[in-house]
């Protein structure tokens, strides 16, 4: 009855968790690293096919974005998530192994041309098609029997549509543990969803920490700041540029936008045009305006039952295909264009970045978690040039930040939240080096709990409550490690085969002589081919 720790560890992103118990290994999330990987994880100590289930908390990519990688590598077991989570992740993970296919197409031309070795991608579409088909969907505060002695609840963690925090019991030879992972929570004044709900009491808890550290402008009111950064702009000529995470961000920018057009908020330009520039934020869109209500806030379904949109006005464009997109930066009508990634990293956005960084008349508004290194980043930071597309692009438009359309809870908020528990000990993650230790360090002082703040490979023993294995300190990844990173990953991919072999070989058993002798030529051949190299 353990837990290991893999990603997400003193970091934003890469959210995944291994729970051992009853005989079972769980993955808690199972997330793609997104920005810089500023230390170097664990490799997982168990192979993807031995995983039997995994326990979603939501569909962001850094909790997901890993999914159809466990799957490409021979896991087969159950995925439990929301239905909300299941719906999203069908488009999240798609778009993700569309990603990675072009990503893979434009590697291996250059490599071609200079004789490199061949980029394999993560995953691909066909890996995240046989991962929907392993989603078990479940509502809120349904309990579930995962297996033996081990059950999960998922309870509303108030994030994104669908989002849950999870509680998991466990009964192993009369012994009895309770775990609680907090997932992402919610910031109760962002629109659409519902608060999160109050956590349970529990032994242990996982617990997010991204603002750790911060807590958010309660007073401020967010329509009539982005209204008046939207007229004062629009009356430069300039255009609104808003870099948003296309599942969340973005609808909860366009139920904003909606109030400002309803209440006459930008008079200058009443009719100004709206453009969701990102094909996943559009479908994400879709999601968040059909019968999902029983993820909203009662506000939205007030909405509903009156026959409006929240998230949808006069004047908004959705911009489907690459002409579409490409024709926005070709029209001088001043405007709002939201496109992702949230944290200019990738997408659409870096286009639209490059067109209108240098322009002194244009805004770029921030409403997201910026990670270390990113671009975005480095542009509330104040830099003064940033690279895209192989060129320098000089940043004289005005870099606006508005931190409290955060989606995640405030350092209170964590707080508050974790007071319900009266656990015996928490471990503090996703969130920036010094701010894990720090929030861990706070939650001692406040409640006295037992607190702490995990590396990667870390491994605590629930049944004693003391640590098994404290990985090494602090291991800062390079350049050249990222490139070990990658060959270990390839060679998991040929673990994996191997396993997968293994398998077709005890299937074949009683077979003809004649097909089992090929068969067995076949091997020696490829064995023989691999050892003369």
């Amino acid at each position: 009855m353990k837990i290991t720790f893999l990603g997400a560890d003193h970091e934003v992103t890469g959210s995944c968790t291994l729970l051992e118990a009853c005989g079972k290994k769980i993955f808690i999330d199972c997330g793609l690293e997104q920005g810089p990987d500023l230390f170097e994880n664990c490799d997982c100590p168990v192979p993807s096919s031995e995983i039997d289930y995994v326990l979603l908390t939501h569909a962001h990519i850094d909790h997901s974005g890993k999914l159809p990688y466990i799957v490409s590598n021979g896991f087969n077991g159950e995925i439990h998530a929301t239905v909300a989570t299941f719906r999203l992740c069908d488009i999240m993970l798609h778009d993700s192994a569309h990603i990675q296919e072009s990503e893979a197409k434009w590697r291996n031309r250059k490599a071609l041309r200079s004789g490199q070795d061949k980029y394999i991608p993560l995953y691909d579409v066909e890996d995240a098609d046989n991962t929907m088909k392993l989603f078990v969907t479940h509502h809120y505060n349904e309990t579930v029997n995962i297996s033996d002695g081990i059950t999960a609840t998922f309870i509303n963690a108030g994030h994104l549509l669908g989002s849950s925090s999870i509680l998991v019991k466990i009964n192993e030879n009369g012994e009895n543990r309770s775990i609680l992972f907090s997932g992402d929570l919610g910031n109760p004044y962002k629109p659409l969803m519902k608060e999160c709900d109050p956590a349970p009491e529990c032994d242990y808890v996982v617990i997010e920490s991204t603002y750790g550290d911060k807590v958010h402008e309660k007073t401020l009111d967010f329509t009539e700041r982005l209204a008046a950064v939207i007229e004062k702009t629009l009356s430069r000529g300039g255009n609104v540029v808003i870099p948003a995470f296309a599942v969340g961000r973005t609808q909860d920018i366009l139920y904003h936008i909606r109030i400002i057009k309803e209440k006459n908020l930008v008079k200058n330009k009443p009719d100004f045009p709206v453009y969701v520039d990102s094909p996943l934020g559009i479908e994400a869109t879709n999601i968040y305006s059909s019968e999902m209500t029983e993820f909203c806030d009662d506000e939205a379904i007030e909405l509903l039952n009156k026959g409006i949109n929240p998230i949808s006005f006069s004047d908004l464009r959705l911009s489907l295909n690459l002409s579409e997109s490409i024709a926005i930066n070709t029209d001088n009508t001043p405007k709002v264009i939201i496109s992702s990634s949230g944290m200019c990293e990738a997408g659409r956005i870096r286009h639209h970045l490059k067109h209108n960084l240098w322009k002194p008349e244009s805004s770029v508004v921030f409403v997201g978690y910026q990670s270390e290194g990113t671009i975005g980043r480095k542009l509330i930071q104040g830099a003064k040039s940033v690279r895209l597309f192989g060129e320098e692009i000089s940043v004289k438009a005005n870099i606006v930040q508005m931190p409290g359309f955060s989606s995640h809870a405030d350092k209170n908020m964590l707080l508050s939240w974790l007071k319900n528990t009266n656990c015996k000990k928490v471990f503090v993650n996703h969130g920036e080096d010094t701010i894990c230790d720090d929030f861990a360090e706070l939650c001692e002082k406040t409640f006295g709990y037992s607190a702490s703040a995990p590396f990667s490979g870390d491994i605590f023993d629930l049944k004693t409550g003391k640590y098994e294995y404290l990985a090494s300190a602090k291991r800062l990844v390079t350049k050249n490690k990222e490139a070990g990173k990658r060959a270990r990953l390839i060679y998991d991919r040929l673990l994996a085969a191997g396993n997968r072999l293994l398998k077709v070989i005890e299937h074949n058993k009683g077979g003809t002589n004649k097909d089992l002798s090929k068969f067995t030529d076949q091997i020696n051949h490829l064995c023989e081919k691999y050892e003369r190299k």
